[in-house]
């Protein structure tokens, strides 16, 4: 298993080799530890934070304050992976010179190696400006959650030639302006394909089949730890079902006074705790 430092050249590197790209998302400190730990290429600090970890109903109310601190907690339990920050809702959209100013804010302020942008054509005057100004772009074509409102909903896209059409253009299209990668979500799996085929950078599947050079997911949905399952997820664990055992266990144990015991208790010197006894004078002797 390769152990250097993963870097957006790394990337590239990795496609011409043929090897395969692992991603998942990671939001705090503990979580990015053990993620980078296990030897995945590239965390992202997804803007699903708001829904997996805020509560949020979508990814859309989640802030940018919020997503730097997210973003700094995960930075300071990597040393591999490379650290993708992911751009929220309306943090670059308004101008090129807000886009611009919010990405550097992810490497400067939360330590981030990069940022991931949805869009394709409506946002290239922003990826190509992040870029030139020194900030790597993945870029993210198909299902693009910020966009849910137009797209009239969580549908896979693609499906119809010109739809299909439009996005291996805008892959294209990122593709000359410089990303360094690009997520396909939701898309047919013959379309992710194709526009693998067709560009020189690499393209992380998330709900886009098996031909693209790396896959992408949540980590709550591999672990089993969130309340949807898409069709495209598969759960590597069923951590919810052994969170709430032990949580029970320890509700029982304590209610029945079987925890805590005398192994889970610190115990003062036996000479000291009688001059505690004799200073303090009266009350019942203690049954210790």
């Amino acid at each position: 298993m390769q152990r250097n430092k993963v870097t957006t050249v790394t990337f590239r590197e990795m496609k011409e080799r043929g090897e395969r790209i692992t991603m998942l998302t990671a939001y705090d400190c503990p979580t990015a530890r053990l993620v980078d730990e296990a030897g995945i290429d590239a965390i992202l600090v997804g803007d699903s934070v708001a829904n997996v970890i805020l509560g949020y109903k979508d990814t859309l109310a989640v802030t940018m304050e919020e997503m730097l601190h997210h973003t700094r907690a995960v930075a300071r339990g990597v040393k591999r992976a490379l650290v993708v920050g992911d751009m929220p809702f309306m943090s670059y959209q308004a101008s090129v010179e807000e886009a611009v100013r919010n990405a550097g804010r992810f490497l400067k302020e939360a330590g981030a190696e990069a940022v991931k942008v949805e869009g394709g054509r409506e946002v290239l005057d922003k990826v190509e400006a992040m870029i030139q100004a020194g900030i790597p772009v993945m870029g993210h074509l198909g299902l693009t959650p910020q966009w849910v409102h137009r797209l009239g909903g969580y549908k896979v896209q693609g499906r119809k030639q010109a739809a299909a059409r439009a996005i291996l253009e805008d892959a294209k299209k990122l593709e000359g302006v410089g990303v360094f990668g690009i997520v396909l979500e939701c898309v047919p799996w013959q379309l992710a394909k194709l526009i693998t085929e067709r560009v020189r950078v690499p393209t992380i599947g998330c709900g886009a089949g098996p031909y693209c050079d790396g896959q992408v997911l949540v980590l709550h949905d591999l672990l089993g730890l969130s309340q949807l399952s898409p069709r495209f997820v598969k759960r590597y664990a069923d951590l919810a079902t052994l969170v709430r055992g032990a949580l029970r266990r320890y509700v029982g144990e304590v209610r029945a006074g079987k925890f805590p015991t005398l192994d889970h208790s610190y115990e003062m010197d036996e000479a000291e705790f009688r001059k505690l006894k004799k200073s303090v004078g009266g009350g019942r002797e203690s049954s210790v």
